[in-house]
């Protein structure tokens, strides 16, 4: 007899319906505001009390870089005496005075222009070369990614500061903003490049990209449109820390001697410049060096928290 057959006389008991009420389990929520990923993230940085600091502090440096007129009107060149050499402060001189008895305050002002120009150049370039290897190599696959990946793979095993050396004092005669950001972003791409290409091979198998394939949508265009949106993430993460990078290596390459001319305004110049004066006028270093540090410190905060924020694990574990 099969084990479902019941017996005649067997009773069933069916609970009333007042104490199992009918929930739709499977009801769709309407109600509340829509959700994606960067409003998820963009919820999660304006709690945090790091990305306003952070924030905050890149204003003020792009601010000052654009319009450094508004924070001082002392030239930085052209108004040194040697009557002030390592002098300290006086009216209208703040921080007081370097070797050359210019102005510290007001060449700190002009050259965050420099350095966070250099900084958006390289950045800029590094996205763009990282954005094509990267997505051609991690999208199409095959001899494209083989070909692409060894040729990142010989610009990754190049230390990009070195790298930067050899062509700098090369092309020294034509040491200028432009040239000095290509030596540095010609050789940093790769690990954009690896990151982009990663993040696109775990999404180019989703299932809207199977849609859009089945769809009859040209390759290239699911790239575009489809494929790019939902991996750049990472890689506005790794910018956004690039960009500090890129301020460090200006100002030590300018450190080193082989970067812009000594009579650019220039962090890295300044601290170099300084460098022997160090036990008699520490300020001379100190200050510009301080300009540096807070500089590439807001840029750094800003990409941890953006990282943290376009995390989903990294939201829940907190």
């Amino acid at each position: 007899m099969p084990s479902n057959t019941t017996r005649p006389d067997q009773q069933h008991f069916v609970a009333p319906l007042e104490e199992t009420p009918l929930v739709a389990i499977d009801k769709v929520k309407t109600e509340g505001k829509p959700s994606n990923l960067w409003l998820d993230a963009w919820r999660d940085v304006r709690r945090r009390p790091m990305f306003w600091i952070s924030a905050v502090l890149i204003v003020i440096v792009v601010i000052v870089a654009l319009f450094p007129g508004w924070f001082t009107q002392v030239p930085p060149n052209n108004d040194c005496q040697l009557a002030n050499s390592n002098g300290g402060p006086q009216p209208g001189h703040p921080l007081g005075f370097t070797r050359q008895g210019c102005d510290i305050y007001s060449r700190i002002i002009h050259g965050t222009s420099t350095s966070l120009s250099v900084g958006i150049i390289v950045t800029v370039l590094v996205a763009f070369l990282g954005l094509v290897f990267g997505g051609l190599a991690g999208f199409y696959g095959g001899w494209i990614d083989s070909v692409l990946s060894r040729l990142g793979d010989i610009f990754f095993s190049i230390p990009y500061i070195l790298a930067a050396v050899v062509i700098m004092s090369v092309l020294s005669q034509y040491a200028n903003v432009w040239v000095i950001s290509l030596a540095i972003g010609i050789f940093a791409w790769p690990a954009t490049a690896r990151v982009l290409r990663a993040e696109i091979l775990r999404v180019k198998n989703s299932d809207f990209v199977m849609a859009a394939t089945a769809l009859g949508v040209a390759p290239f265009r699911i790239l575009l449109r489809h494929v790019l949106p939902n991996s750049i993430a990472p890689v506005i993460v790794i910018t956004t820390i690039s960009l500090a990078s890129a301020i460090v290596a200006e100002a030590t390459l300018s450190f080193l001697g082989v970067g812009l001319p000594s009579s650019t305004m220039s962090w890295g110049n300044d601290i170099s410049q300084a460098q022997t004066d160090l036990r008699t006028a520490p300020q001379t270093l100190i200050l510009p060096s301080l300009a540096l540090s807070i500089t590439v410190l807001a840029f750094i905060m800003l990409g941890e928290v953006v990282r943290d924020a376009l995390d989903p694990k990294a939201r829940a574990r907190r």
